[in-house]
């Protein structure tokens, strides 16, 4: 989002390859093997994928390019050593990713990860146990050249450290004379929402290619606008709004995620056309200060729809994340007029993680652990999104 010049040609490539797609691969049966950890995944075609683990909690995720799911999934047997669940986590026009949920943790130490397809209707995957002994050296040096190919993302260094962080903005709501909404505990919304939003900066600052910026850095009040210019200032990809919703009915309870609403978009975009001060500003990189109405008025539309695309995907990735975590107040992303989710060329999310107002859920929100879980859920769901959408200048691209 750059300049529209770089929006125009992003949206018809993407149109472009759209209708260049060939059929998609066809995912059917999963075969559970009665060893440690293989599997095979029917398809009708040899297909693109990768496979890799992930801790916190343990999983193995299984990615197939232009792909979709046939039928239901088959879960592992009960009593299966190291396979728990299978989930599907995404089916989009890209492909599908499978997550297969593990009963312990696994380490590249302790095990290897293979897959094949030499059969062009069968993918096999292999997480095994090394069962070696660290005293037996001829033991060490055959395995350790397939150990080294077998590490998940491994890139030559000089790639590595290649190319910009990619920032996320983590703005915790309310803050110094505005408490926010209030416990039948008392507990204030602004106290819960920091130790939240600190929590996700420490997940966020730990991930190679990806650097957090607090909006409110203490107790201290920040207004709406600002925070959105904080988030600018810092260049930021993406926007995080942290906030602890409250009802008067005490029953009421459960996590949402928001995006912006048409509306409050149409809204925005009429407030920076008509006031010079922000038709100064850059927008997606473009100047629309000396540009004609009409022309202006299309470049902002262009960005605003790319923000809001952007926006949805984040926010549909961060909600799946929730499931174990917390109850859902709504099964889908909603849409509201928030001021801090209006920034045209930063793409912004808003989560409510549970109700301030229900007496067991104010319990879990001052919870250390409640407050973890909840920061690992927005961070897997931040970090999943990133993993396929990388600014195309970032660490993460490289890597």
């Amino acid at each position: 989002m750059k300049n529209y010049h770089k929006i125009l040609c992003i949206l018809a490539l993407q149109s472009g390859a759209a209708m260049a797609l060939p059929e998609p691969i066809q995912v059917g049966a999963l075969a559970y093997d009665n060893r440690q950890g293989h599997l095979s995944v029917a398809v009708t075609a040899s297909p693109k994928h990768r496979v890799f683990v992930m801790d916190n909690p343990p999983r193995l995720v299984i990615v197939i390019k232009n792909a979709a799911l046939q039928g239901s999934l088959q879960q592992p047997p009960a009593d299966h050593p190291l396979f728990a669940k299978t989930r599907l986590a995404v089916q989009d026009a890209a492909g599908i990713k499978l997550v297969i949920d593990l009963k312990k943790a696994i380490s590249p130490e302790k095990f290897s990860l293979s897959s094949n397809n030499r059969n062009e209707h069968r993918l096999t995957v292999d997480l095994t146990h090394k069962a070696m002994s660290a005293n037996d050296p001829k033991a060490v040096a055959a395995v350790a050249p397939k150990v080294t190919k077998l590490k998940p993302a491994a890139e030559p260094k000089a790639v590595i450290h290649k190319g910009r962080d990619i920032v996320i903005a983590i703005d915790a709501g309310h803050g110094g004379n505005d408490p926010g909404a209030h416990g039948p505990q008392g507990t204030e919304e602004k106290v819960v929402t920091f130790a939240i939003a600190q929590k996700l900066a420490v997940l966020i600052n730990a991930q190679p290619g990806m650097k957090a910026v607090m909006v409110r850095r203490g107790d201290d009040y920040v207004g709406l606008r600002e925070r959105m210019q904080v988030a600018r200032a810092a260049k930021a990809d993406l926007f995080i709004s942290v906030h602890a919703d409250a009802f008067n009915d005490t029953s009421v309870r459960g996590a949402s995620v928001f995006t912006l609403s048409t509306q409050g978009a149409s809204s925005e975009a009429a407030r920076w056309l008509e006031k010079s001060e922000n038709a100064a500003e850059l927008v997606g990189g473009v100047n629309l200060s000396d540009k004609e109405d009409v022309l202006a008025s299309v470049l902002l539309d262009l960005s605003q729809t790319a923000t809001l695309s952007a926006s949805q995907q984040v926010a549909d990735s961060v909600l799946k994340h929730f499931d174990g975590v917390s109850q859902l107040h709504r099964d889908a992303v909603q849409k509201a007029a928030f001021i801090v989710l209006k920034s045209p060329d930063i793409p912004s999310i808003l989560v409510e993680t549970a109700f301030i107002s229900n007496p067991l859920e104010e319990q879990n929100l001052v919870n250390p652990r409640y407050q973890t879980q909840m920061a690992r859920a927005i961070f897997a769901g931040v970090y999943d999104y990133f993993k396929k959408s990388a600014p195309i200048d970032s660490r993460m691209a490289a890597l």
